[in-house]
């Protein structure tokens, strides 16, 4: 038996007499809640895009076939328990049984293609969940590079900038010693694409079972059952970034040792049928045409399932860490603190080890691990973290938001919610003395704070914007846009290939170049950013940073079919790229904010209800629900809706 009930964000609690009624109860709330979402995942995962939404899904579903993503999930399912099959069947149960009894046409996006929603098997969670991450890795960066470096040879390291394309997060932790409460506080974000409806569900479980009690409240991806990375269970909370670690190798391959091959038809909306080769080669998966991509997941077979439950039932910083033992992929960092005041940093996931030919000859034996002391903190936002990074990867994301953090934190004896609300909220770009310094004088009254009400931060952004649009107009990068067929990929790819945004990510490292007298490419940049600031200047200009910088979730079927299914509000937002407030713009491309904080949380070990959470648009996507977007000005504002655990002050849907 289990009940539901909701909070005035229309949050899901979920209370139960046994693990498994809990399942099936998750998934049918889920159903209720974001049925078309489910629909997508599902079809994304199995590669049947194009049946919908016609051509624009074939890039994606070759890609997602070729992946191997059902095949992968199936051997994971096998590999997991069979407490953790019997969890995820129950989910699944849930959810086809909520299915079955759907009111297809309270559902627009369904009304529009005229299709009804699939089954789910037991192993569709690990399916989507693989799907959501097949990117995650960094193969798009992959082949940036390979490009770029035929392109400009040694001088590409000029446009090195560590990369956050690929997803980024802050995580951080104070311990007792430096908190008001004398108990540790856990605060961050992830960052990734801002989705509607969004790509975590908040969600609070309990299970009531004497057995098997368990109360723990946290986010869950869409369609996975439990909770995963971000989560309070009364007396031990967690928190993950991406740990950026190297766990896909893209190799050439001529596809002479073929392990295994079959071809597949993906079915297209209103065309013919597209046969592809699906190929697994000695060298790994291949995804394009002489390019193969070895994975953890798929050598493995195996994703880590079997922590869920684990992390449930966590009571201690120990709980935790154990059950991420059995974590795989996506390899994260995790932040652990508990009510006996631990703290804990580890990483979580299976990380191989190369020999000097690149070949993988086993696995990380050790994640690294350490424990904070009483009157410390730590802090994880996808950065090179010292020695202990170079066991793991080779590309992570650049330093500001992680030192800034840590300067917020600096010194701190008294930090409450209140104060990492602040954090969250901190709106300082550290690259705009960077850039400033190639016009003296001209930024002297910025103090380098995108704020939303900020002329000079528009002013700031405008110039930016001006400058990379004459950088990528330089002869030395023509060939960047407009690759040779050697370099042209699958559209997916795009985002990583944007010559434009490349430039920008670049334009710091350049502009200290410049400053240090030297010329990369022979670009006077210097002279480029007289003309910019001249160019912005003699202009009208925007009289804020919030007047171009505005939310823009992605709707993903509105996207492919240019149709706005949710008629949100665009709201002004302060912060940047590389802000802890990382509300992404894309310089000469677009101010608007699509990718950013895709979730806040503070979790507070003294009293869960001190903390906070909110998501960028709301708990349920169905449009015209009172909850579809109620978050988005919270979450626009920089503010944190807060938690609820007092049953009484819930309202229980019969």
């Amino acid at each position: 038996m289990a009940r539901l009930y909701r909070d005035d964000f229309g949050i899901p609690h979920l209370r139960a007499d046994s693990v498994l009624d809990l399942a099936r109860a998750q998934g049918r709330v889920t159903v209720a809640d974001r049925a078309w979402q489910l629909e997508w995942l599902r079809r994304r995962a199995t590669g049947t895009t194009a049946e919908v939404v016609a051509e624009p899904g074939l890039s994606w579903d070759r890609f997602s076939r070729r992946m191997r993503t059902v095949a992968t999930a199936q051997r994971a399912f096998a590999a997991c328990n069979r407490e953790t099959q019997d969890f995820l069947t129950a989910y699944v149960d849930g959810v086809n049984g909520a299915l079955g009894e759907l009111d297809v046409v309270s559902v627009p996006e369904f009304v529009e293609l005229g299709i009804v929603p699939g089954e789910w098997e037991p192993w569709m969670p690990l399916a989507t969940f693989l799907a959501q991450h097949l990117l995650f890795a960094n193969i798009g960066g992959l082949l940036w590079k390979r490009f770029a470096s035929d392109v400009l040879g040694d001088d590409v390291r000029f446009l090195s900038h560590q990369d956050p394309t690929a997803s980024g997060s802050n995580a951080w932790a104070a311990a007792g010693g430096r908190t008001a409460s004398g108990l540790p506080l856990i605060g961050g974000d992830p960052h990734r694409i801002i989705e509607q409806p969004g790509v975590y569900q908040q969600v609070r479980l309990v299970c009531e079972d004497p057995d098997d009690s368990f109360d723990v409240l946290g986010y869950s991806f869409v369609g996975v059952p439990g909770v995963q990375h971000f989560a309070h269970a009364g007396e031990v909370a967690w928190a993950i970034t991406n740990a950026c670690a190297d766990y896909q190798d893209v190799v050439g391959d001529d596809g002479s040792d073929v392990v295994e091959q079959h071809v597949e038809t993906i079915a297209v909306r209103g065309g013919e049928p597209v046969e592809i080769d699906v190929v697994e080669t000695t060298q790994g998966l291949v995804f394009e045409d002489g390019l193969a991509v070895r994975t953890t997941s798929w050598v493995l077979g195996d994703l880590g399932f079997d922590a869920i439950l684990g992390l449930m039932r966590a009571r201690t910083v120990d709980d935790v860490d154990r059950a991420l033992d059995a974590w795989v992929e996506p390899v994260n960092n995790a932040v652990i603190a508990d009510r006996s005041g631990a703290v804990r940093y580890r990483i979580a996931g299976r990380v191989p080890v190369r020999d000097e030919s690149g070949a993988w000859v086993g696995w990380l034996p050790e994640p690294n691990r350490a424990d904070i002391a009483p009157d410390g903190h730590v802090v994880t936002a996808n950065e090179r973290r010292g020695p202990e990074s170079e066991g793991i990867g080779t590309v992570f994301a650049a330093p500001y938001r992680a030192d800034r953090l840590h300067a917020l934190l600096a010194g701190r004896a008294d930090l409450a919610t209140a104060d990492y609300v602040a954090f969250h909220n901190d709106a300082l770009l550290q690259t705009v003395p960077m850039l400033a310094a190639l016009v003296p004088g001209a930024f002297d009254g910025f103090d380098g704070v995108m704020a939303a009400g900020s002329g000079q931060a528009a002013r700031y952004a405008a110039f930016r914007s001006a400058l990379v649009r004459r950088l990528c107009a330089e002869p030395v990068f023509a060939t960047l846009f407009d690759p040779p067929a050697e370099h042209q990929h699958e559209e997916i790819f795009a985002p990583w290939l944007n010559a434009t945004y490349r430039l920008g990510l670049a334009l710091p490292r350049l502009a200290n170049e410049n400053v240090a007298g030297n010329r990369p490419f022979g670009v006077d940049l210097r002279s480029h950013a007289e003309a910019a600031l001249a160019e912005v200047d003699a202009g009208a200009g925007s009289a804020t940073w919030g007047d171009t910088h505005l939310t823009d979730p992605v709707h993903w079927l509105g996207l492919l079919l240019d149709k706005d299914f949710d008629g949100l509000p665009r709201l002004p937002l302060s912060g940047d790229s590389d802000c802890v407030r990382c509300c992404v713009s894309y310089p000469a491309i677009s101010d608007e904010c699509s990718r950013g904080s895709v979730a806040r949380y503070v979790w507070d070990l003294a009293d869960r209800t001190a903390g906070g959470w909110v998501v960028p648009v709301g708990a349920i996507g169905r449009p015209g629900d009172p909850h579809h977007h109620d978050q988005l000005p919270l979450w626009a504002a920089g503010e944190l809706a807060p938690i609820v655990t007092d049953w009484d002050a819930l309202i229980e849907v019969r």
